[in-house]
C-alpha cells in the first residue's frame, strides 16, 4: 500500500535531510518493539553509523525511484 516498503527497497538509499546533509546509505533495518529502525552507514570513514527510527514523525519521504529517503533529522543525533 502507500507509503509501505520492503526492508530489501530500503537497503542501499541514500539518506537525506532538509538541509541537504547526507547521511549516508541504508545498511540494514533494525527491528524493535516499538519500530523500525535505519542504520545508515556513512560514506566519510570518520562518521559513525547514524540510527534513524522509521516513523512518520522522522521519515518524510522515501523515493525509490530517485533513491533517497528525505529524513527530519539533524546532524548530531
Amino acid at each position: 500500500g502507500a507509503n509501505e516498503f520492503y526492508w530489501a527497497d530500503l537497503i542501499g538509499l541514500k539518506v537525506v535531510n532538509a538541509e541537504q546533509h547526507e547521511f549516508g546509505r541504508v545498511a540494514r533495518i533494525l527491528q524493535t518493539g516499538a519500530n523500525d529502525v535505519l542504520v545508515v552507514e556513512s560514506s566519510n570513514k570518520d562518521e559513525r553509523e547514524t540510527l534513524i527510527p522509521f516513523i512518520a514523525s522522522a521519515i518524510k519521504q522515501v523515493d525509490l525511484a530517485a533513491g533517497v529517503i528525505s529524513v527530519d533529522w539533524g546532524r548530531d543525533y
